[in-house]
């Protein structure tokens, strides 16, 4: 009888060496939260172990993060003013901008991605500047999303991440950093990023449900596979350095048939949604939470994702520490 599939399964170290898939630190993007104050560490409801943090606790979170192996964060700012503009993010002492500096100060080697949308700064929720029909001004949010890639730039962000879903970003953000300089910073974009509904638990945390309607209008049509290619061959066209998938666990068809596609680096956000259906099923005791989070990330790479942004990374990182 063939027994080849048993032979290689049956012994422990047997099963390490031809383990096709691997996960490390230097895969994980771990998301970040920072708002005005001092010593702030607000846990979220909707998202267990994820935090509003000061820029003060988020230097600190950094300093630890950094001795499980991990790297890269990307940071998204909660303002305490908002307006129909967004004008705290075309601030050159915005929040963000101070984060960056504090971070990069403490800890230069620390590689830091900042969120660049405007759904966070504004009153209205939405991820640009709105028309008077409340339908987004694509051409006139360019020309804000410009200028607010560039306080980014000036404060020292490594890399630049534009959320937005707004036609001709990449080229738009690419322009208008090489002319002022920046050319060798790389823009990694939201180049698939779906309408979807696992979004919920992330506007708690960062403040920004829309105040009407939804965002059907810029983001993409879940059912939409043929236009999730499109659309990011149409970024790696614009410039972009590295492309994304957004959400990822109902989507990695999409991951798969852009990885098919393409040669460059692709990243997933494992977004709130997902995040807190693993965590609510553990703390009911529906599953065996670190087993299934660990399946979840595996499988995230094996699609072909170069990248995983996700808020597991420092507990799974945790783990990792734990079992050596």
């Amino acid at each position: 009888m063939f027994k080849r599939f048993r032979r290689l399964r049956i012994n422990e170290n047997l099963r390490s060496l031809v383990q096709e898939t691997t996960l490390s630190s230097n895969d994980f993007i771990y998301p970040l939260f920072v708002r005005e104050g001092q010593g702030i560490k607000d846990e979220v409801s909707s998202m267990p172990g994820v935090f509003q943090m000061s820029i003060d606790e988020i230097v600190k979170e950094c300093g630890y993060i950094r001795t499980l192996g991990l790297k890269s964060i990307i940071l998204f700012a909660i303002p305490d003013v908002k307006d129909s503009v967004g004008s705290e993010c075309l601030c050159e002492n915005s929040i963000i901008s101070r984060t960056i500096k504090a971070i990069k100060k403490e800890y230069p080697d620390m590689f830091v991605i900042t969120d660049l949308c405007f759904c966070e700064y504004t009153d209205h929720g939405h991820c640009g500047i709105l028309n008077e029909d409340s339908t987004v001004d694509n051409d006139a949010t360019l020309e804000l999303s410009a200028k607010q890639a560039l306080v980014h730039a000036k404060a020292g962000v490594d890399m630049i991440a534009p959320s937005g879903m707004m036609d001709g970003i990449i080229e738009t953000l690419r322009k208008a950093l090489d002319e002022n300089g920046f050319e060798n910073l790389p823009i990694m974009a939201y180049s698939t990023k779906f309408a979807s509904g696992y979004y919920g638990p992330f506007r708690d945390v960062a403040e920004s449900a829309p105040s009407h309607g939804d965002r059907k209008m810029y983001q993409m049509d879940p059912a939409n596979r043929l236009e999730a290619l499109e659309e990011s061959l149409e970024d790696e066209k614009q410039g972009a350095d590295i492309l994304m998938v957004k959400p990822a666990l109902a989507y990695l068809d999409v991951v798969r048939d852009i990885r098919n596609n393409t040669n460059l680096p692709l990243a997933v956000y494992n977004v709130s949604g997902e995040y807190a259906m693993l965590k609510n099923a553990g703390v009911a005791g529906l599953i065996d939470y670190e087993r299934v989070m660990v399946e979840t990330l595996v499988g995230f790479k094996r699609a072909g994702a170069d990248i995983i942004i996700t808020y597991h990374a420092k507990e799974y990182c945790e783990l990792m520490q734990k079992n050596r």
